[in-house]
Formats: C-alpha cells, sequence, structure tokens
C-alpha cells in the first residue's frame, strides 16, 4: 500500500473515531457533522454500526488484492524519465505512445506492462496527447524574454504619453486547401475531403488592438511593399488616430516603399516596432489566423475564390 494511501486512510478512520469521542461526551449528531463537515447520517451509520460490534469496528481496513508491479514513489519517477525525450532513450522522433512509454518502464524497473495500463498509468500522472507546437532553433530566447519585460512595457507607456492606439500586424495565407483537424467517422471508414488542388490563395493583412479592434485586407494575389503602405494609410483613416505599429521582420514590412512611405511624413501619425525574430508567439494577431484556419474554416473544402472569400468573412480594402 503507497504512503499517500495510507495517509488517506488514516485520516478518515481518526475522523470516525473522534466522532464516537463526540458523542460520548454528549454532543448531538448534528452538531457532530457540523464540526466534522460531513453529513448527519454519515455520523449516523458510524455510531450505530459502533454501538453494535465497538470501537474496533470503526478502524480502517486494509485494501486486500494485487501488489502493484510499481511503488508510488516510482510511479511519480516517470515524468522525469520522459521528460528526457524519445530521442534520449534511442527511438525515431520526439513522440511518446503507450507502447514506448511501457519499454521505458520495462527498461528502468523491469516491469512489463499493457498498452492499456500504460494509458491510465499516464492519465493518473496528468499526461495526455497533445499537438506539439513548433518553435524555431534559431530563437534568441533572452532577447524575446527581454522584450516581454522591458520593450512592451515601454512600448504601452509610449502609447499612453503619445496618445497612440497600439496595434499588432501580421499576415497570413489562406489556400482553398482545407485545414485537416480530426473528426468522428464510422470505424473503418476514414473520411475524405473533395479538394482541388491548386496553389491559389488570399494573402490576407490584419491589425488587432489591445482593446479587441480587428482591421482586415485582403488580396488575391502576394502582399509587397505597397500592400503594407496600404494598409498603414488603411488604419490611419479607420481609427482617426496615431498609431504605435508592432510587427515582424517581413521583407514587406521593410520595403523600400515603406521606407519612402515613412520619410515623406507619415513618422508624425505612425511609430513602427519590430517583434524580435521568430517569435510569433509575442503578437497576438497569430492566434486570430489560428482561430480562422482551426476553427472557423476546419476541413472546410473551397472551389473557388469567391467561396474562401465568403466564408473567410474578410473584408477586401
Amino acid at each position: 500500500m503507497s504512503k499517500k494511501k495510507s495517509q488517506s486512510t488514516n485520516w478518515k478512520e481518526r475522523r470516525r473515531i473522534h466522532a464516537l469521542k463526540l458523542k460520548r461526551n454528549g454532543w448531538k449528531q448534528k452538531d457532530i457533522a457540523f464540526a466534522l463537515n460531513v453529513s448527519e447520517g454519515a455520523v449516523s451509520q458510524w455510531l450505530k454500526i459502533a454501538g453494535t460490534e465497538g470501537k474496533k469496528s470503526l478502524r480502517a481496513h486494509p485494501h486486500v488484492g494485487r501488489i502493484p508491479k510499481l511503488t508510488y514513489t516510482e510511479k511519480q519517477f516517470i515524468p522525469d524519465l520522459l521528460s528526457y525525450g524519445a530521442e534520449a532513450y534511442g527511438f525515431r522522433g520526439e513522440v511518446w505512445t503507450c507502447l514506448r512509454v511501457r519499454k521505458v518502464i520495462e527498461w528502468e524497473f523491469g516491469v512489463s506492462y499493457n498498452k492499456s495500463h500504460v494509458a491510465r498509468l499516464l492519465k493518473d500522472l496528468k499526461w495526455t496527447p497533445q499537438m506539439p507546437m513548433e518553435r524555431a532553433t534559431q530563437r534568441d530566447e533572452p532577447a524575446i524574454a527581454r522584450w516581454r519585460s522591458e520593450v512592451w512595457v515601454e512600448m504601452k507607456k509610449k502609447a499612453h504619453l503619445e496618445h497612440r492606439i497600439l496595434i499588432f500586424v501580421d499576415e497570413s495565407g489562406f489556400y482553398l486547401l482545407p485545414a485537416t483537424v480530426r473528426t468522428y467517422a464510422p470505424c473503418g471508414h476514414t473520411p475524405i475531403l473533395p479538394v482541388f488542388l491548386t496553389h491559389d490563395h488570399l494573402s490576407v493583412m490584419s491589425g488587432i488592438t489591445p482593446q479587441g479592434w480587428l482591421f482586415t485586407m485582403t488580396r488575391d494575389d502576394s502582399m509587397n511593399g505597397l500592400d503594407s503602405v496600404h494598409f498603414l494609410k488603411h488604419l490611419l483613416w479607420q481609427t482617426n488616430s496615431k498609431l504605435l505599429v508592432i510587427w515582424d521582420g517581413s521583407p514587406i514590412h521593410r520595403n523600400q516603399c515603406v521606407k519612402d512611405y515613412l520619410a515623406n511624413g507619415a513618422t508624425k501619425h505612425i511609430h513602427l516596432e519590430r517583434l524580435p525574430a521568430y517569435a510569433p508567439d509575442l503578437n497576438p494577431d497569430e492566434g486570430v489566423w489560428d482561430h480562422l484556419k482551426y476553427v472557423e474554416l476546419r476541413n472546410l473544402c473551397c472551389s473557388d475564390l469567391n467561396h474562401l472569400h465568403r466564408d473567410c468573412g474578410i473584408s477586401q480594402v
């Protein structure tokens, strides 16, 4: 029996015996129930058993059954072992499956479990199947941490002092091919999505503010520097306010058209800030695209760009 289970049982045993002592000291059943945070029916049952079988009947009874192959401490050590990654144990790819975990348990503890039991064991340890996120190895983590703790704070102050609206800007492409996600279907009958194989797509640029305002612009072709300038003008016209625009280092943001636009007086109204490289997690606008692709448009097959445009629900500017 594990230490954790033993402590839990002893605690319940002490509560039952304490209820008997209170009754012998003249307490009423409803007062005992209130003091021990249990129901009156539970107190009545304990006292009835103690009256017929004696105080020993309130003692905890050890659970009989098969002795666990792994102790409680060994089970709690499994997440530490898995944290080294699947490739550390010689597997190809960072993928943990029940069969692979079963092998690790066998290698480390000399204990063999079946696949179903390993699944239950992982569930008890709060391990669940999850979709990994890709993260570039070129990321400068110290710079990203500094941006979160220092740069972002200074930009919010700047926007407040200069009465600017903060806007995060990003671009994405939407193809006729669907964003495929899992769906229920009859066993043995894999669903088939009829798609028109093509590289035709909509290019979308959007901006989102901390207040939740969303501005969008779509094009049937790939975007360039002129489109970036057009979108900045669109933001100025829509907000009628000075802006602090935060975006990544995409070439269309560093295009000569954008530099010329700023040099011709746009800096009076627009201040541009660049995000650290390979840090899409800093831009909340990325979440807009993820939601649109993998929630609103999941498994949606479009016949042409007009169909895609209607279902995207994004206005043309």
